[in-house]
Parts: C-alpha cells; structure tokens; sequence
C-alpha cells in the first residue's frame, strides 16, 4: 500500500512540476491559454509517452515517435504551427531536463 501512496504521491508532484513549466513556456512563447491546457498538456504528454513506451520498449523510435504525438497534441491544445510546437517542446526538454537535475538535490540526500 505505501509504495502505491508513494508512486501516486510521485505522479502528482511530476504533474505540477510540468504543468507550471508548460504553462510558464507557452506563455512566455505568447500563448493565452489557460492553466488547465497546461495540464491537459503534462497529462496527454505522460499518456503519450506511457502506451509509446509499453508498446515499443525503450529507445529513439519510442522517443522520436512519442515526440511527434506530443507536438501534435500541443499543437491541437495550443493551435500553433509545427514550428512553434517544434521550439515550445524543446525549451519545455530543456528546462525539465534541468529541473530534474536540480530540484531532487534541493532537499539533500535522502
């Protein structure tokens, strides 16, 4: 029971961090949608990348072709262009990337 509070405790605190930085990017990149496509957005995102993942397994195919979903997904969400997509989820890769290196040190080991 408690590593399923855990990983539950774990998904919830994944999905706040990505919506506000989601939310934080597209609006940076002038976008007016609300909060509540950003975590439409983190939510599609992790679905997207959960089925790709269990049907293909690990790797750059998986990766490359969730990615593709993912840009759909943000460009029907946010009614943007390929391009703009394209640059949003990049920055979004970036500072996730980073946030994930830095914020589990924040609170020192465990």
């Amino acid at each position: 029971m408690a590593s399923i509070v855990g990983t539950l405790l774990t998904f919830v605190i994944a999905l706040i961090i990505s919506m506000l930085i989601i939310y934080v990017i597209v609006t940076f990149f002038g976008e007016k949608e609300s909060i509540s496509t950003a975590i439409l957005a983190a939510l599609i995102g992790t679905v997207i990348y959960t089925v790709i993942y269990s049907l293909l397994g690990q790797g750059l195919i998986a990766a490359f072709i969730a990615g593709i979903a993912w840009l759909l997904a943000l460009q029907v969400l946010y009614k943007i262009g390929w391009i703009k997509s394209l640059v949003i989820a990049g920055v979004i890769w970036i500072v996730t990337s980073i946030v994930g290196w830095v914020l589990p040190t924040l609170t020192g080991p465990l």
